[in-house]
This record gives C-alpha cells, sequence and structure tokens, in this order.
C-alpha cells in the first residue's frame, strides 16, 4: 500500500539444495525479532516461509521468495516455475505428498507443507498452472 512503511526482502531459492533449505526463513525470522516483532508472531511467519522454502526446493527447482514486512501485517509471496499444483484441493489436504521416494528418505515430503503453511497465516491464496508454475500469496497480520 502507498505511504506505508515497509521492509522488503527477497531470496531466491535453490533448486534440490537442502543444505541451504530453510535460509531465507531463518533471515526473516532474524530481522522480525530485530524489529521487535513479538516471538508468536515470529514463529508463524518462520514456519510459512519454512515450509514453502522446502516445498520450492523438493517440487519446483527453486523460486522466489518476497517478503514485505509492514507494522500490523508480513505479506510472504512466493514464485516458482515448477510444474504447478493440478489440484490445490486435493494437495491442502494432510498427508498428501507429489515427493519422490528418495527425498522422504531425507526425512521431508510427508504432506504437511501447504496445510502447515495455511494453519500458521491469517490468509493464504494459491496460483498454479500446469506447467507454468505456482504463486502463494500468504498473510501474517502482527498482534
Amino acid at each position: 500500500m502507498s505511504g506505508e512503511n515497509c521492509v522488503r526482502l527477497e531470496f531466491n531459492v535453490s533448486s534440490e539444495n537442502f543444505a541451504s533449505a530453510g535460509s531465507a526463513s531463518e533471515a526473516v525470522k532474524t530481522r522480525l525479532k530485530l524489529l521487535g516483532i513479538n516471538s508468536r508472531d515470529v514463529r508463524r511467519v518462520a514456519i510459512a516461509m519454512y515450509e514453502g522454502e522446502i516445498n520450492m526446493v523438493i517440487h519446483a527447482k527453486g523460486g522466489k521468495a518476497t517478503v514485505e514486512i509492514y507494522n500490523d501485517r508480513v505479506e510472504i509471496i512466493l514464485a516458482d516455475r515448477g510444474p504447478g499444483i493440478a489440484d490445490i484441493d486435493v494437495a491442502m489436504k494432510e498427508g498428501y505428498s507429489t515427493a519422490p521416494e528418495d527425498i522422504r528418505a531425507l526425512g521431508f515430503g510427508a504432506g504437511m507443507g501447504l496445510p502447515n503453511m495455511k494453519k500458521n497465516t491469517d490468509e493464504m491464496r494459491i496460483e498454479s498452472n500446469a506447467g507454468v508454475g505456482t504463486t502463494i500469496y500468504m498473510t501474517v497480520k502482527l498482534t
């Protein structure tokens, strides 16, 4: 929104790089703490960000995370050029996963990413097109 103070952070999320997965959410968490945001809200943002990052690493061959921190909310945009989500309603069900077995063997892909993102945000919207990619918009209201 114009006229509002905003801290904007942007991160590239690397493809299939589990060593760096979570670095964007950690950086956002650190920034929120420095800004004096309460620990409950910091935790919610960090969980939503981390789950989104992991999904981009596993399913989408990476992408871009943009975070805007306002006085009353944090807005997160996760955009990728992956295969897209065929059925968003099905993908939102706890336990549903399309992660390959080698990823599951690493402890990822349990099918909780999107549900955890939804649980930890006040608003979440998914736009996805097969073969084009997925963009997830999330808002966490600050208390």
